[in-house]
């Protein structure tokens, strides 16, 4: 065979290894839960905030969720959360399976509300969470909804004083079936 025959032959070769390598390592990087980069969402970059899926969201069975705020979206102390989703999410949640975290310790919660009609769950802590604190929503015992797709998950606050409006902080871009 010649030195020109066996080249194309060998760079047949060499893409179908880095395809089986790659193929390889793929179950790896989704099982790690986390929302990758997002390019076209729509919201803006700074305003995208981080999440995790403790068991890759998978349509239709159990998950949990853990929705991050960083401090430097807590600008004021904050005695309500509000978690805001689309109608096109039709999963289920627990409000007896929430939990709040500031700087990584377990935060004592008054209340906690899922009202599925109007899409919203709100989440009361007996203290106020002071200003300038990373937080982890934990939604534990989620049933994810069935179908595939896309859901853009609203972070909203009300401050100790304030006017009863909530703000936003943020929004999580969840994805379920990326598989």
């Amino acid at each position: 065979m010649s030195r020109q025959n066996s080249l194309p032959l060998r760079w047949l070769s060499t893409v179908a290894i880095a395809g089986c390598l790659t193929a390889g390592f793929i179950p790896f990087a989704q099982a790690q839960g986390l929302p990758g980069f997002t390019i076209f969402s729509g919201v803006e970059r700074e305003n995208q905030l981080s999440w995790r899926m403790d068991f890759d969201g998978e349509p239709g069975r159990r998950d949990r969720y853990r929705l991050r705020i960083p401090a430097k979206k807590m600008e004021f102390a904050v005695e309500q959360f509000s978690i805001t989703y689309p109608d096109t999410y039709r999963g289920q949640f627990d409000p007896e399976a929430v939990e709040v975290k500031v700087d990584g310790d377990e935060v004592s919660l008054d209340e906690v509300t899922w009202d599925p009609e109007n899409r919203i769950i709100e989440i009361y802590p007996q203290q106020p969470v002071p200003a300038d604190t990373r937080v982890e929503i934990v939604l534990s015992e989620v049933r994810n909804p069935t179908r595939i797709g896309t859901h853009y998950f609203n972070a909203m606050v009300r401050s100790p004083g304030d006017l009863p409006l909530m703000r936003y902080v943020g929004t999580w871009i969840l994805t379920i079936g990326r598989r």
